[in-house]
């Protein structure tokens, strides 16, 4: 199957659009040199705090390109379906590295707390995708991951 080429982003209605420069909430202090480490492993160890629930996937050869476009259009609706989805990206590998050790594609849904990626996976809407989606993938890794600026 040949990746698809366009890029996808679906976030909620009433969210501002994300970007990749740190909003205010993000600017807490977390500077490796000027932080005590109880600071950030108390901030890193708490349950608040923007989560990004990522996955590396790569489909079944069978997955035909008209069937990824519906795949994708159901996964971008669970930020509508979900409360705690505030926002989901996703995209094709474009690295000249070639260390992409064969995934072809990334997810990314971001929430707001950790709290709201456990009710995101216990949610009967994405219960329902993923007994869909999971089943077409060859390989998958999956990561959730509390973004941390170093300044």
């Amino acid at each position: 199957m040949s990746p698809s080429r366009h890029k996808g982003v679906a976030e909620r209605s009433n969210r501002t659009k994300q970007t990749s420069a740190p909003t205010n909430h993000d600017r807490t202090d977390r500077r490796v040199g000027g932080a005590s480490t109880e600071k950030l492993r108390g901030s890193m160890a708490a349950g608040g705090g923007v989560v990004k629930h990522i996955l590396l996937v790569r489909f079944k050869e069978e997955v035909t390109p008209e069937r990824l476009d519906q795949l994708i259009r159901g996964y971008a609706a669970l930020v509508d379906a979900v409360p705690s989805m505030k926002a989901f990206h996703w995209g094709t590998d474009v690295s000249i590295e070639n260390m992409h050790q064969g995934f072809t594609h990334v997810f990314e849904s971001t929430f707001e707390s950790a709290e709201g990626v456990k009710e995101y996976i216990e949610h009967p809407a994405h219960v329902e995708f993923a007994n869909v989606f999971l089943p077409l993938l060859e390989k998958v890794v999956i990561i959730d991951y509390k973004p941390t600026s170093v300044n």
